[in-house]
């Protein structure tokens, strides 16, 4: 855990000491900068292992931050906002961001959080070190127009890499080995973010929904995923996939 680092960016100094303090406690190493200029120079520096991002700043809000640390390196980012909308949650999400947690909400679920992302970063940055269970059969999924190569974590649509978030892709792997299965959003959300009750389903289906924008455009004709009416999501089967070993 020592190794880990945490950057912590917002204009409120008082909350930047706090958080610092706590994050230190735990173990973490920490950085921090006080507006969005200065969190870009910090990521480009020093490679942090996630961020804990306020939305209102100046020179750069979080929401384009995000979509700039994004640019450079694909890390989990929590935006951390006194903000409490629907509309700011779902943005949030839509630019990139792996979690919308509101500002009171308490120190012990804040940290459950950033151990279950930082966790599932590391699984994502470290393919081979994972022990193989029964749903991680092969290196490479394929499916008409669609291949995922779970070693290297790139995914090509129409022979294009598709750019996706870390959350994305892990949604898409899960669904994609297991085509025909139908998962509820609730399962969606223990998998995938690793909690049974601190989280907010609503997270699960923006970023379906944001996958799905990637997965479905004009030149593709497939509809890879479906929503199951009042039951959750599964992945279209199409035709029966070949998995292929890697060399």
């Amino acid at each position: 855990m020592a190794s880990e680092k945490i950057l912590i960016v917002d204009d409120d100094a008082d909350m930047r000491t706090i958080l610092e303090l706590y994050m230190k406690e735990n173990g973490y190493q920490v950085l921090s900068a006080a507006d969005g200029l200065e969190a870009l120079a910090r990521v480009e520096q020093e490679a942090p292992d996630l961020i804990i991002l306020d939305v209102m700043m100046p020179k750069l809000d979080g929401y384009e931050l995000c979509q700039e640390i994004k640019k450079i390196i694909d890390i989990p980012i929590i935006f951390l906002s006194s903000k409490q909308d629907d509309m700011d949650k779902i943005l949030g999400l839509g630019v990139g961001g792996d979690d919308f947690i509101e500002k009171t909400t308490s120190s012990p679920v804040l940290m459950a959080k950033i151990k279950a992302h930082l966790r599932r970063y590391r699984k994502l940055s470290h393919p081979n070190k994972q022990n193989e269970t029964s749903e991680e059969k092969s290196n490479i999924i394929e499916y008409p127009g669609l291949v995922l190569n779970l070693d290297s974590a790139v995914v090509k649509l129409n022979n294009q890499t598709l750019h996706l978030s870390a959350k994305e892709f892990q949604i898409l792997c899960l669904l994609a080995q297991n085509p025909e299965r139908i998962f509820s959003v609730e399962k969606l959300f223990e998998l995938i973010w690793d909690e049974n009750s601190l989280g907010d389903y609503r997270t699960v289906m923006v970023h379906i929904s944001n996958l799905r924008k990637k997965l479905e455009t004009n030149t593709n004709p497939f509809k890879y995923i479906e929503t199951v009416r009042g039951i959750g999501y599964k992945f279209n089967r199409i035709e029966q996939h070949h998995d292929v070993k890697s060399p």
